[in-house]
């Protein structure tokens, strides 16, 4: 018999304390805060949705791996480790260690691109974005129509807008040194890609001699979601799958902070021998010798215990079932979010339901710090704030205006999850009762982490 209820595929050997913490207690926390909940101490939330990013909690098989790591500075055995691991996963000739994924992206980015130059992708995310345009270049979307509209539902909003992309190639494919393509599609709402749409993406990239990238720090989600709802492939391991994903390409990069299941780390891996020797001279510069990257030796073996964990199936069906059982408390009590639920967040459509605040006044922002006063869910905003500046200096709104509530690997059981689902649609009741906020100060680029605001 098939049960309703869902059960997190471990047990807990370990625990750590909450703060609970007063409303007005808070609010004077925000106000402290600029009005900006990633300049809040985390000690002074509740609930963390901030990010799944290195916020997971590992296995008891990383922590033994950890205590058996070789810290020795080149060549470590750690390191042959992490490398073999990687290459069974993605069958990639180089394998780059890295701290995290904007180093990866960094080192990418800065070896290959020239003013001027041009990076199609289906959406790229903020550190994605920044490092590119950092080079002179542009990141241009071009996801399907289905992932531009919050409500409508498709099994893989995610998807590349294949005509889009063709006719971009075929006018600007002088400028374009690479494709990427991120799975899950975070920008768009965590929604997958279906293995279709990639191996649609690969031929075009070989019709127009270009490599193909994936950012593929979701990677083990995305395979799992192809999985469920590719009729053909619902037979095979999710590993397999990843395992096709990935020789559908031409390198990757990667945030071993999500589907490596590790606090930190990273990798770039690729098949280009040249580009490879540029990428770890520069490594040396700015990270590391290349066999360790910047990361020690215990960081590289908790990354490849969690890339063989990642793709357990108990783990996949526990890990996605959970966001959707948020998902789907919210749109029965008619709170608009972006549907169907993605694999690693639930995003709530700030736009519809603050229709009143417009887009310049942050809806996002409005949302995102009433959530934290007045339950102490820190969640974040990703619309114009995240991506409404341009590199001339200019402010667009986006065109979607969101609020993420990214949920930690393995670290909130269900009841954490009811009880979220209870905040966000208590404040969501109090739609009409919020108001917008003014920025005060913030950097050009990747303003959002570090802004001030006011409320208007």
């Amino acid at each position: 018999m098939n049960f309703r209820t869902i059960i997190e595929p471990f047990r807990i050997k370990s625990v750590e304390s909450v703060k609970f913490t007063r409303r007005d207690d808070r609010a004077e926390a925000l106000k402290t805060a600029g009005y900006n909940v990633f300049r809040l101490r985390a000690d002074d939330v509740l609930i963390d949705l901030l990010t799944d990013s290195g916020t997971g909690a590992m296995s008891a098989m990383q922590w033994a791996a950890m205590i058996q790591a070789d810290e020795s500075y080149a060549g470590s055995r750690s390191f042959y480790r992490f490398e073999q691991v990687v290459k069974d996963l993605t069958g990639f000739t180089h394998i780059i260690p890295t701290h995290q994924g904007r180093a990866a992206e960094r080192i990418l980015f800065h070896t290959i691109l020239k003013p001027g130059m041009v990076v199609p992708n289906n959406n790229h995310f903020d550190t994605t974005r920044a490092n590119i345009e950092v080079e002179g270049a542009e990141a241009v979307d071009l996801v399907i129509p289905e992932g531009r509209i919050p409500h409508v539902l498709h099994p893989f909003k995610g998807n590349v807008d294949i005509t889009a992309l063709d006719e971009f190639l075929d006018e600007r494919g002088d400028q374009v040194p690479l494709v990427m393509v991120t799975v899950t599609n975070n920008s768009g709402g965590g929604q997958p890609v279906s293995l279709e749409n990639l191996r649609a993406v690969g031929e075009l990239c070989h019709k127009y001699d270009k490599p193909f990238f994936l950012d593929a720090c979701r990677f083990a989600e995305n395979a799992w979601f192809i999985k469920l709802r590719e009729r053909a492939h619902a037979d095979r391991t999710p590993k397999s799958i990843a395992q096709e994903m990935f020789s559908l390409a031409d390198g990757c990069t990667m945030s071993a902070k999500k589907d490596g299941l590790a606090n930190i780390g990273g990798f770039l891996a690729m098949n280009n021998d040249a580009w490879a020797e540029a990428a770890r001279n520069l490594l040396i510069l700015t990270e590391g010798f290349p066999t360790y990257g910047g990361l020690a030796g215990y960081d590289l073996e908790a990354i490849a215990r969690g890339l063989e964990e990642v793709v357990d199936e108990s783990y996949l069906h526990y890990r996605i079932r959970s966001t959707e059982y948020l998902g789907e408390k919210l749109i029965a009590a008619g709170v608009p979010i972006i549907r169907p639920p993605g694999g690693h967040a639930i995003y709530i459509d700030a736009k519809m339901l603050l229709p009143h605040i417009p887009a310049l006044q942050y809806p996002g922002i409005a949302l995102a710090n009433a959530l934290y006063v007045e339950a102490g869910i820190r969640g974040v905003e990703i619309g114009t704030v995240m991506f409404g500046m341009r590199p001339d200096g200019t402010e667009v709104p986006a065109s979607m205006e969101l609020v993420r509530l990214a949920i930690p690997r393995r670290v909130y059981t269900q009841s954490h999850i009811d009880y979220v689902a209870e905040a966000v649609i208590h404040v969501a009741s109090r739609h009409d009762e919020l108001r917008g906020y003014r920025l005060v100060a913030a950097p050009r680029a990747l303003r959002h982490f570090t802004a001030r605001f006011e409320p208007v």
